[in-house]
């Protein structure tokens, strides 16, 4: 069976791709799913105008990222937490407290599973994180844990 691929599968094919697959696997999984759609006549025609659809909308995405991304550029985020006299906090700060923090000081909206921390963090000082919008846009933060 024929199909065109609506996303990213593994071991099977990418994105807008027509691939051949068993009929089983097409017609009870992938199709149900919305994984992919039959490639007859009519919707190998409408491939081209779906690529071309979805290329705007990708691109109208890295836009808006990328003015994110010139929205943090230079700035130091604070992450308050409750520390002991040798300067080791209690707990660890996560994704979670940096996607708040975000949200808070900069009154920015990014999911806490974009974030990347380099290491875990126990002790009071300044780090940085990773954040990755998009395949096309990483921004790199600077963040500082002080004493509350």
């Amino acid at each position: 069976m024929d199909i065109i691929l609506l996303t990213d599968i593994e071991k099977v094919g990418e994105k807008h791709e027509i691939v051949t697959v068993k009929d089983g696997y097409g017609r009870n999984f992938l199709i149900p799913q919305k994984m992919a759609i039959i490639a007859n006549e009519a919707n190998r025609k409408k491939l081209d105008e779906l690529k071309k659809r979805e290329a705007e909308q990708e691109a109208q995405k890295i836009s808006e990222f990328q003015k994110v991304a010139e929205q943090l550029e230079g700035k130091v985020l604070k992450i308050g937490a409750k520390a002991g006299a040798s300067g080791k906090i209690f707990g660890s700060v996560t994704n979670v407290q940096i996607a708040n923090a975000l949200k808070e000081q900069f009154d920015v909206d990014i999911e806490r599973r974009v974030i990347e921390m380099p290491e875990e963090i126990k002790e009071l000082g300044t780090y940085k994180a990773q954040i990755h919008l998009h395949k096309a846009v990483d921004i790199n933060i600077d963040f500082e844990v002080v004493e509350e």
